[in-house]
């Protein structure tokens, strides 16, 4: 995942979100629910221009790794996921309409947490230490030698 040049910003908006069935029915089990809901999703990510880097689909629920425009909501992103799939889950399955009588597909709640190529502690770190110090003194707070990339590595000014 790279970051992206927006009209008046650079950066990288990615979140982990799960989307769960009502009552965690495991309607996923069925092959054609699963392959036509794992389309639809893909299909109103094409059309809202939201990037999925990962989808999986299990019995009970649906991961996706998505990348959105900054101007997006994550609110608005969710509602769309879960509005356009659910709608037409129920058109192309309409035995799940049995099942979910109130015409809800999905639970209220959603699951998110943003992703990107550093660690909490490496933003903590660059903040508390690296702050209006002199370079020569950036340089030698922490160590480069864990493996742990610095928040440095990924600022382009």
């Amino acid at each position: 995942m790279k970051l992206r040049s927006f009209s008046h910003g650079y950066g990288q908006i990615t979140y982990h979100i799960v989307l769960v069935p009502k009552y965690r029915y495991k309607i996923f089990s069925d092959r054609r629910v699963k392959k036509d809901c794992e389309l639809i999703l893909k299909d109103i990510c094409m059309v809202q221009g939201y990037k999925i880097h990962a989808i999986e689909i299990v019995a009970d629920h649906v991961h996706l790794l998505l990348e959105f425009h900054p101007s997006t909501s994550l609110s608005k992103v969710v509602q769309y996921l879960k509005g356009g799939s659910s709608n037409r889950l129920f058109k192309l399955h309409p035995e799940l309409k049995k099942r979910y009588w109130g015409r809800s597909l999905w639970s209220s709640g959603k699951f998110f947490r943003s992703v990107g190529n550093v660690t909490a502690d490496t933003i903590k770190h660059y903040i508390e230490e690296s702050q209006g110090k002199p370079k020569a003194e950036i340089q030698s707070c922490g160590s480069r030698g864990s493996g742990q990339r610095r928040l440095d590595d990924f600022w382009i000014p």
